[in-house]
């Protein structure tokens, strides 16, 4: 039967070990955090340029819209001015009925 003995520095050898890979795993584990927030980063940063592009793209299209309306709105002045007239009036009533109530 064997014995085996341990010294104190073989003893204090093994315990660096298993902090050496405690630090190891720590570095690792502080790494794999750092990607993840990178990662976290630049989707964040992507998610905001779509958001500004689509915004600039909708206010494209409200103006887009407004002048459409306006050249319309002045054709039927000029067309038919009574008509437009009475459109008018009947929108005033209705957007005054909606504030009252």
């Amino acid at each position: 039967m064997s014995t085996t003995t341990y010294s104190a520095h073989d003893a204090g050898h093994q315990g660096n070990s298993v902090a050496d890979k405690a630090i190891n795993i720590a570095a690792n584990v502080a790494d794999a955090a750092a990607d993840k927030i990178d990662q976290a980063k630049a989707l964040a940063s992507g998610l905001a340029s779509d958001a500004a592009q689509k915004g600039r793209e909708a206010t494209r299209n409200v103006d887009a819209v407004a002048s459409n309306m306006k050249g319309a709105i002045e054709k039927s002045l000029v067309e038919q001015p009574m008509t437009t007239l009475a459109v008018a009036a009947l929108a005033g009533v209705v957007l005054g009925a909606l504030w009252k109530s």
